[in-house]
């Protein structure tokens, strides 16, 4: 069973946020003392953190610039901020994702599973016929040849990768690339895998994603 922590002082949130995991399978770790929050992180043994940036008397961002000095656990900032720059920031400082609030249950339990599978692979070698998929680097190489994905991207490759040979629909992209549909772009999600068909046509491997119109795409 993964442990999560969740660092979330409003205790409505917080208890809704432990009775989601705990339903979900997982083991919920929830803080309540938070005068040394950065000290519990560091030894919570948590497979995963959810990490609230408005915190009394600490910025969540501070403390995962800290933690990631000695940790990499996958830490996902869930905040109210919406601005650009605090994601941009957030991610900076090493968080794995990142979602703002109010968000739907559902999205936030697809986004948790996403970061635990990619986690979980950073220090595995995976392959794609030939291509060495480096989740650390976010690139792919082949042949000595390598081309960097943006995180987009890769979190895109990594989907198909997880389900080679079976139809990923749409909605499963754009539900792991985005918090909600509120959000959601269809062109969006257009231009990212026809950048990524490009990368991996640039490193020889012509029609690797294949269309199937009215249902998704499949990593063949």
């Amino acid at each position: 069973m993964k442990r999560i922590m969740i660092i979330e002082d409003e205790p409505a949130l917080r208890d809704e946020l432990s009775v989601l995991l705990q339903n979900a399978g997982y083991e919920p770790i929830a803080v309540t003392d938070y005068d040394n929050v950065s000290e519990q992180m560091k030894v919570a043994d948590a497979d995963l953190i959810l990490l609230d940036i408005n915190l009394p008397n600490v910025n969540g961002e501070t403390l995962l610039q800290d933690f990631r000095k000695e940790h990499d656990t996958p830490v996902i900032m869930l905040t109210s901020r919406t601005t650009e720059i605090d994601e941009v920031l957030s991610m900076s400082y090493g968080a794995d994702d990142y979602i703002t609030k109010p968000y739907n249950p559902t999205i936030l339990l697809l986004r948790i599973s996403v970061v635990l599978k990619r986690s979980a692979k950073v220090g595995a070698v995976q392959k794609y016929h030939d291509v060495e998929v480096s989740t650390v680097k976010g690139s792919l190489i082949r042949n000595g040849s390598e081309q960097i994905l943006t995180k987009n991207e890769m979190i895109i490759f990594q989907l198909l990768l997880d389900r080679q040979g079976e139809i990923v629909t749409r909605d499963a992209l754009m539900t792991a690339l985005w918090d909600n549909d509120e959000f959601v772009n269809d062109n969006a999600l257009s231009v990212n895998i026809s950048r990524l068909r490009g990368k991996l046509a640039e490193l020889g491997l012509l029609d690797a994603i294949e269309t199937r119109k009215k249902q998704g795409y499949v990593l063949k």
